[in-house]
């Protein structure tokens, strides 16, 4: 059909009263607020904390910093590594504070605490450093996401590993919180279908400066390998007393799963050399993972963990989730997440499954030598790349209402 002028006259008015209505209606909707809720001060805050809020300041820079014509906000808050602290805060948030999206919720028990909130309110929840399988399992939500590693991931790509190089007996050190009772779970499930005997499990307090009666009670043990699944200075804090008390030494494999670079930094490369150990961020993957790791030293003065990276790609993606649903409302939002393949500087391509797990690579590397590494934060190299496939619970198991109903 062809438009004469006076035809195109008449058009204009009523297209100028439908961006008219467009920028009034986008005026009414309120600015996309934005809450880090983390551990700022104790056991994880080196792999979290201030370095999750950096991470999500620059994904808000990277996205343009607006939507709807305002500027996005973005709280930050302590949550102690206490559940009902976290619970108060995520409630303050969404009830009071207008927070649309809580993300980070490092530790187990205070991302399920949030998730339950989250479907109550109609808000955003998702966990960046949170491993507890439940939450893409038994608890999973609606309004919930799992972006990166669980102790599902971490138990099957480490332990097989850790069997193959002789490790075919184990004793458990085990933080004594929610994240350490999955671990506990995945282990001895994974350990019976190899058929690895699990000769002991002892229990610490997160934030815990000595562990000479859970080594000594290792070392009686005999087992080949020592396993823990710490974390942040619990980590740093077990390596330097391991290495006092002569574990490998004495022909015990120390095998970590909460290792992150940050605790290569802190203990030297000439103590954590060869450590193995697998992550959902590998800084010299691509260009776009080396320009970001680069700005976040900048800011940081250290390189970014899985969890800080989970955070700028959470906030990312729910960003450009929100620009396509044209509201922040949670309902279609939520469906745009669903809807949208995840891809940033830190995740060249994910998707979401029905239970709110990422699916996602993960990278399987190895600390440096002295000798290998080119600069200060040239702290690992690639061994290999699992696909999300071999990763994480098949859907076809998962104990989520979500799948069942599905």
């Amino acid at each position: 059909m062809t438009l004469t002028r006076r035809g195109l006259a008449a058009i204009a008015p009523a297209a100028a009263v439908t961006l008219l209505a467009t920028r009034r209606a986008r005026a009414r909707e309120a600015p996309v607020k934005i809450g880090v809720l983390t551990d700022a001060a104790s056991a994880y805050s080196d792999i979290s904390g201030a370095g999750s809020l950096e991470a999500a300041r620059l994904a808000v820079e990277d996205f343009g910093g607006q939507l709807f014509d305002q500027p996005i906000e973005l709280v930050f808050a302590d949550h102690q590594n206490k559940p009902d602290v976290g619970a108060a805060i995520a409630r303050e948030w969404y009830d009071v504070g207008s927070v649309d999206l809580i993300t980070d919720l490092t530790g187990s028990a205070i991302a399920l605490a949030v998730y339950t909130l989250a479907q109550q309110r109609n808000k955003v929840a998702i966990t960046t450093g949170s491993v507890s399988t439940d939450l893409s399992g038994k608890s999973c939500s609606p309004n919930g996401f799992q972006w990166a590693e669980d102790s599902y991931s971490l138990t099957r790509a480490l332990g097989v590993g850790v069997i193959n190089s002789g490790g075919d007996s184990w004793f458990l050190l085990s933080p004594d919180a929610a994240s350490g009772k999955a671990y506990e779970k995945e282990i001895g499930l994974f350990l019976e279908e190899k058929k690895v005997p699990l000769l002991g499990t002892v229990r610490f307090p997160v934030g815990s400066t000595d562990f000479s009666a859970q080594l000594l009670a290792a070392q009686s043990s005999h087992a080949k390998a020592v396993v823990s699944p710490s974390g942040g200075q619990d980590t740093i804090n077990l390596i330097k007393q391991a290495n006092e008390f002569g574990i490998v030494r004495g022909g015990q494999q120390l095998v970590l799963f909460g290792f992150f670079p940050t605790d290569a930094h802190a203990i030297g490369l000439q103590a954590s050399q060869g450590t193995r150990y697998t992550t959902t961020f590998y800084w010299d993957l691509n260009d776009q993972t080396r320009n970001l790791q680069k700005r976040f030293l900048d800011r940081v003065h250290r390189t970014p963990t899985w969890i800080q990276a989970g955070t700028y790609s959470s906030v990312m993606h729910y960003l450009k989730s929100v620009k396509r649903a044209g509201t922040k409302d949670a309902t279609p939002v939520l469906a745009a997440m669903r809807e949208t393949p995840i891809e940033d500087a830190t995740t060249p391509h994910a998707t979401i499954r029905p239970d709110g797990r990422v699916m996602r690579d993960v990278y399987s590397v190895i600390v440096n030598s002295p000798a290998e590494s080119k600069s200060e934060w040239d702290f690992e190299k690639l061994v290999s790349t699992i696909p999300p496939e071999q990763s994480f619970r098949p859907l076809d198991q998962s104990e989520c209402p979500l799948v069942k109903k599905s």
